[in-house]
């Protein structure tokens, strides 16, 4: 299998030159991209002048994660892509384990590694960590990653684990599934469209697997820190946008009705913590997702099948009211 690594850069030059090396050191087996979402900090310069070894791919426009991969994506002939944020070091070996796996099962189509936090290397990355699921609500969490909840790596996760969606932080595809898929939801922008792209790769028969045997090490927050009003506008707008598209159970209608209360119960949390720009982030949410929910009604009807996408009923039930602030915790009262 021919593997293409595509890390997707805007106005990210101090990211390529402290990220950039490392992958290219350790990445003999692929062919590197950079793909530039029309950058004004001098990122296209730089990467010509300092790393002959990689290809660059000029994107007219920023068009945010999800347009910005398809433009990148769509002339490549490798058979694997490995989509990987800028702000991410890699390890000696770490491609090697994932593509003996994508080589060896049929129907495996997107694998993520063990994703560890770079500003503090013993502890699990909030951006996928060791696999991620959603709950019945359509609430995204992670093996060593549940809310704000950061686990220690003391290897309680160097297996391989089917889950329900790999991080877009460094995500493995077969290039088959991601174009038969229709690629990235551009209408998601950024945030949750791996979740979304995960969920149709299911619906058409593929898997999804973490592979604990190969790590990475994520900075995190580079584009949108968790600070950014817009980190939060997109995250409640998009888990919204998902579950209306995909859930194909006739139960989608209440659980969106139950999301948008607890969404107004966390929009009033960040009023009185203070955080007024993220009350209003929570709000306006909500407006685009009614404005967008007739062209997402459209893209339901033609989603393949209903499949369950869920272990648990509520992550927010369990984590806030249970106590169960851990996966393994957690998977003992599933």
């Amino acid at each position: 299998m021919k593997v293409a690594i595509v890390i997707l850069n805007y106005n990210g030059k101090t990211l390529l030159e402290q990220f950039l090396p490392g992958v290219l050191e350790h990445s003999q087996e692929a062919t590197v991209y950079v793909a530039d979402n029309a950058s004004t900090d001098g990122s296209v310069a730089y990467v010509k002048e300092h790393f002959s070894k990689a290809n660059l791919i000029i994107n007219t426009q920023n068009g945010g994660y999800a347009k910005g991969y398809n433009d990148a994506l769509k002339d490549l002939n490798e058979d694997v892509f490995v989509l990987l944020n800028s702000d991410v070091e890699v390890t000696k070996g770490w491609i090697s384990p994932i593509l003996e796996a994508l080589q060896k099962t049929k129907n495996l189509v997107a694998v993520q590694p063990k994703i560890l936090d770079y500003k503090n290397k013993d502890y699990f990355e909030y951006a996928g960590a060791a696999g991620g699921y959603v709950d019945a609500l359509g609430y995204p969490y992670c093996r060593g990653r549940i809310f704000n909840t950061l686990e220690k790596d003391l290897g309680q996760y160097n297996d391989t684990q089917q889950i329900f969606w790999a991080s877009g932080a460094c995500l493995f595809v077969k290039k088959e599934a991601f174009q038969n898929a229709g690629g990235f939801d551009e209408d998601l922008f950024a945030h949750q469209e791996e979740i979304d792209l995960c969920w149709r790769m299911q619906q058409q028969g593929g898997g999804i697997q973490y592979i604990g045997s190969s790590t990475v090490y994520h900075l995190g927050g580079a584009t949108l820190g968790v600070e950014n009003p817009k980190k939060t506008f997109y995250n409640f707008r998009n888990s919204l946008l998902v579950m209306l598209k995909n859930n194909k159970r006739a139960s989608v209608w209440p659980i969106l009705c139950i999301r948008m209360l607890l969404d107004g119960v966390a929009a009033w949390q960040f009023l009185f913590s203070g955080k007024q720009s993220h009350f209003f982030a929570v709000f306006k949410a909500h407006l685009s997702f009614y404005s967008l929910a007739p062209r997402f009604l459209k893209k339901r009807m033609k989603q393949s099948k209903k499949m369950k996408y869920y272990q648990i009923k509520s992550i927010v039930w369990n984590y806030f009211i249970r106590k169960k602030t851990t996966f393994n915790i957690l998977k003992k009262h599933i």
